[in-house]
């Protein structure tokens, strides 16, 4: 065994300590970065060449911080994304949404669909529609100024000129495209004011404004996106809005029949709790 994979050993049962969820594989994670070699090589690091800038990192983890602030780079279905302080971690649960926003895509007879990400954050979602979807242009809104930048970089390394990035509110964004649109995707912030996420993580890096919703059961902003969706979709586009757990109800009971939303629904992320409602636009 060499020195970084006994170091590596050692690092894993301090994470452990601290209460982080996969201490073995953020260690190595770590390393790899720390090291520049993929985590498959790490046993391929000289002993001479061990940089103690890892431990620096450990440390960092073991405080809590993210491991993608460490790294400065977030996994999201096939894309690595740069992100940071001011920017929220894109999380595996919207990797749910996004395929099921995918295979709608796939499914349309629609040569080049029209999609829209209100609050696109890294970029995660926009960047992997247009990736995975051929010929879809994709439009992504972010108001916040740090949000923005993120995504403005990301957008540059991987949007291939088919993600449009606009600084502007989910409330009131891409007038322009009204009646156009045959997909609109969002995850907004939805927390209730007063309620405290219980991962460190969460709680002391994301920034607030993407994690709090206004109102008092933190769901205005769904309703607005709900507004806006209604505004931009063609007769027959779909919506899909990423909630919390527990908020599979009422977030479905906002995209109402009245407003003209069909096939409402409540779908779950793999662990099979309620984590999107999907809805399509004015067809019977």
């Amino acid at each position: 065994m060499t020195f970084l994979l006994d170091e590596i050993a050692l690092a894993t049962a301090r994470l452990a300590e601290a209460g982080v969820p996969s201490p073995r594989t953020d260690a190595e994670e770590i390393a790899a970065c720390v090291h520049g070699v993929r985590r498959s090589e790490l046993h391929t690091v000289k002993d001479s060449d061990f940089d103690a800038l890892f431990w620096e990192g450990v440390a960092r983890r073991e405080s809590r911080e993210p491991l993608q602030h460490i790294t400065g780079r977030a996994y999201f279905r096939y894309l690595s994304l740069e992100v940071g302080p001011g920017v929220f971690v894109p999380r595996p649960e919207t990797e749910v949404v996004v395929g099921w926003a995918i295979d709608r895509l796939r499914e349309m007879d629609v040569a080049s669909p029209v999609v829209v990400d209100l609050g696109t954050g890294s970029g995660a979602i926009a960047l992997s529609i247009a990736q995975e979807v051929a010929l879809a242009t994709v439009h992504a809104v972010e108001v916040d100024p740090d949000a923005y930048g993120w995504a403005k970089r990301n957008i540059i390394e991987h949007g291939q000129g088919r993600v449009h990035l606009h600084p502007e509110d989910l409330a009131d964004a891409l007038s322009e495209l009204d009646g156009q649109v045959d997909l609109v995707v969002s995850n907004p912030p939805y927390i209730p004011p007063g309620a405290i996420p219980r991962d460190p993580e969460v709680r002391d890096y994301d920034p607030h404004r993407a994690l709090y919703g206004s109102g008092s059961d933190g769901l205005d902003e769904v309703r607005a996106v709900e507004r806006t969706a209604r505004r931009l979709l063609r007769p027959g586009g779909f919506v899909a809005v990423e909630h919390a757990d527990q908020q599979g109800t009422p977030v479905y009971l906002i995209f109402s029949e009245e407003n003209g939303w069909r096939d409402v629904r409540s779908r779950q992320d793999l662990t099979r709790r309620d984590r999107f409602v999907t809805a399509r636009f004015g067809q019977e």
